[in-house]
């Protein structure tokens, strides 16, 4: 899936799409999300991998799982939230990206938003406890 962000976020740059991941899982209780691990992911990434440590951001933008997509208009409209696209762990179907392709594919074209947005597929925002 990793691989699918990066692939579309590289086939989309040079038509000015700006791509951002944020991490917000608990570094805490999950090392592997902490900020050195992180940092050796981002070095694969063409764009910023961002850790949200007071987890105020995912909080701020309602994210529920990895990944959540948004996809935000050059005003800062949300244009797409959802899956990448209908693969999942488990159910045996290739990672295409199609549906994050489609929306930022539609949102270049100066079209309206997808229709239908299925939520994003993942497993969940590992929140700190309180």
């Amino acid at each position: 899936m990793r691989g699918e962000l990066v692939k579309i976020a590289s086939d989309f740059s040079p038509r000015g799409l700006q791509a951002v991941a944020i991490c917000s899982n608990d570094a805490e209780a999950y090392p592997e999300d902490a900020p050195p691990k992180l940092r050796e992911m981002a070095e694969r990434f063409p764009f910023p991998l961002l850790y949200d440590e007071t987890q105020e951001v995912a909080g701020a933008f309602g994210a529920a799982c990895t990944p959540d997509l948004f996809l935000y208009d050059s005003r800062g409209g949300l244009f797409y939230r959802g899956r990448l696209d209908d693969s999942s762990p488990g159910n045996g179907k290739p990672v295409t990206g199609i549906d994050l392709r489609r929306a930022i594919q539609s949102l270049l074209d100066g079209a309206s938003p997808p229709a239908v947005q299925h939520p994003g597929i993942g497993c969940s925002i590992k929140w700190k406890k309180t």
